[in-house]
């Protein structure tokens, strides 16, 4: 590799390394703006960046390298090959693109009317395989209806191994979702923005059953998508 290409993969590797600085800025927001804290401090707080940290950690020491063991401008001791050169300007498109959190949510969502019969929501979990339904009441959405719940009232009112749901409104299972709260926010909200509302809420204990987005952030929007933790945990952020 000649004097110019390796130039070029240094120069690369510098623009790239400043875009991913740039943008881990912009995620976690912290006073202390040094490199290598920003990734330590995002990696306890986004799964995007605890996927690259340890990738991260190894570019920051290639950068000190470059940056400041460089002889002569246009010549550096350290020179960064090209599959290096590569994957960090691939997570710098990673963590500078929106990432809108509706990227990852469960679209096609199925919702109901509390005055809905509960034989059509059980319907749907065998049609879909859905577990949680956004439930609407005066065209507002109220909460959401999980299968857990259904399966819990099903067992207090079996009788000689028989439940009879033919009489059952989404209405009378609600009432064991009073403590599953959700959140609804426009369809422009990011992932990492839906990762700290997970967070926030772990902190206070507070346990969200899931986000739900719409096109403004409304409540009497039709669901466009709806995001639970186990959507945060599955984001696959890997590169090639």
């Amino acid at each position: 590799m000649n004097k110019k290409q390796v130039q070029l993969l240094s120069e690369r590797f510098e623009v790239a390394f400043n875009q991913v600085h740039d943008a881990l800025r912009d995620i976690v927001q912290i006073n202390d703006e040094r490199f290598v804290v920003l990734v330590k401090v995002g990696a306890k707080k986004y799964q995007i960046i605890e996927t690259f940290k340890k990738d991260l950690e190894q570019y920051a020491r290639l950068r000190n390298a470059i940056v400041h063991e460089k002889m002569e401008v246009g010549f550096y001791i350290a020179e960064p090959n090209a599959k290096v050169v590569n994957h960090i300007e691939k997570i710098a498109n990673v963590l500078s693109r929106p990432n809108y959190a509706l990227s990852i949510a469960s679209k096609n969502v199925v919702y109901f009317d509390v005055q809905d019969s509960i034989l059509k929501v059980t319907e749907a979990i065998k049609k879909f395989g859905y577990s949680k339904f956004p439930i609407y009441k005066n065209k507002k959405c109220i909460g959401l209806l999980t299968a857990g719940s259904i399966v819990k009232w099903m067992a207090e009112h079996m009788e000689n191994g028989q439940v009879n749901l033919s009489d059952i409104r989404v209405s009378d299972i609600m009432e064991y979702e009073k403590d599953r709260p959700i959140e609804i926010f426009d369809k422009s909200i990011n992932i990492f923005e839906v990762e700290t509302i997970f967070e926030k809420a772990h902190k206070k204990k507070r346990k969200i059953e899931g986000v739900i987005i719409t096109e403004n952030g409304e409540i009497d929007e039709a669901p466009l998508g709806i995001i639970t933790a186990w959507d945060l945990i599955e984001i696959d952020y890997t590169v090639d």
